[in-house]
């Protein structure tokens, strides 16, 4: 049992060093994070419902690891080579357009949920 909770505590160690790097090195990971507080900030004050922060908070950790994901992809991309070839520029555009739908989206969910809260 110690042992099984030795290699745990590893492995949670290598995550929160992941997320820690990738807050201080990665500017659109610091960006998502920024837009992330904006966005439950304004579910705080706009008293949106259970269901709706559900929503926002999910779609929140799916930017965040879509962005974290994407980055991974073109560390291992650069990694495996330096020079330009194919393969790799679609590895890392298919990656990018992963990131670009999920904040699509995410941009369309908050939209959804924080428009009929917002009084002109």
């Amino acid at each position: 049992m110690k042992e099984l909770l030795r290699k745990h505590h590893i492995s949670f160690q290598a995550a929160i060093s992941g997320l820690v790097w990738s807050l201080s090195t990665q500017p659109n990971f610091r960006i998502h994070f920024f837009l992330s507080a904006a966005a439950l900030s304004a579910a705080y004050f706009l008293h949106i419902t259970r269901i709706e922060l559900i929503v926002v908070v999910f779609t929140i950790v799916l930017g965040l690891v879509a962005e974290m994901i994407n980055t991974a992809i073109e560390s291992v991309t650069d990694l495996v080579t330096t020079e330009w070839k194919e393969k790799a520029k679609i590895a890392k555009d298919v990656s990018a357009g992963m990131m670009l739908t999920v904040a699509i989206g995410a941009v369309i969910v908050a939209g959804l949920i924080f428009w009929p809260y917002i009084k002109i």
